[in-house]
């Protein structure tokens, strides 16, 4: 059910294919973050290569919790995975509110939103410099 947007196309810019989570085993780090969101039942979930496009990480994960408990709860159990996997210690940022958690785990950065707010900032769009699929409740 975890889908995942893939590398860039022939045009140079971010891909809008959309892929299956057990094609997306390049990297082992963003292959653990889409079987940990997958299997905290995360919605809409979205991943941007930025590899050769941005300095801060080589994969964006952008995905979706139903609540802040849900979004806070995802957040904490992915950084811990993480952790425990051996790729180190993870920062988080927004855990308190828990409307958009951002982990930064070094080459991949997770958002994780409430639907409003992530429709709100549609960061999708912005990272994929327009040519990804519009988010659910955007006109």
């Amino acid at each position: 059910m975890t889908q995942a947007q893939t590398g860039p196309a022939a045009s140079g810019t971010a891909s809008a294919q959309v892929i299956d989570l057990a094609d997306a085993t390049t990297d082992p780090l963003l292959k653990l973050v889409l079987q940990q969101l997958d299997d905290d039942q995360a919605q809409e979930v979205v991943t941007i290569d930025l590899e050769g496009k941005s300095s801060i990480a080589d994969h964006m994960v952008i995905a979706s919790g139903r609540s802040t408990r849900q979004v806070a709860a995802m957040a904490q159990k992915l950084a811990e995975k993480v952790k425990q996997a051996g790729f180190g210690p993870v920062k988080l940022e927004g855990l308190p509110a828990a409307d958009w958690v951002l982990l930064d785990a070094g080459n991949v950065v997770v958002h994780l939103f409430r639907p409003e707010v992530r429709s709100f900032y549609n960061l999708e769009r912005m990272w994929a410099f327009g040519d990804a699929p519009p988010v659910a409740g955007t006109a």
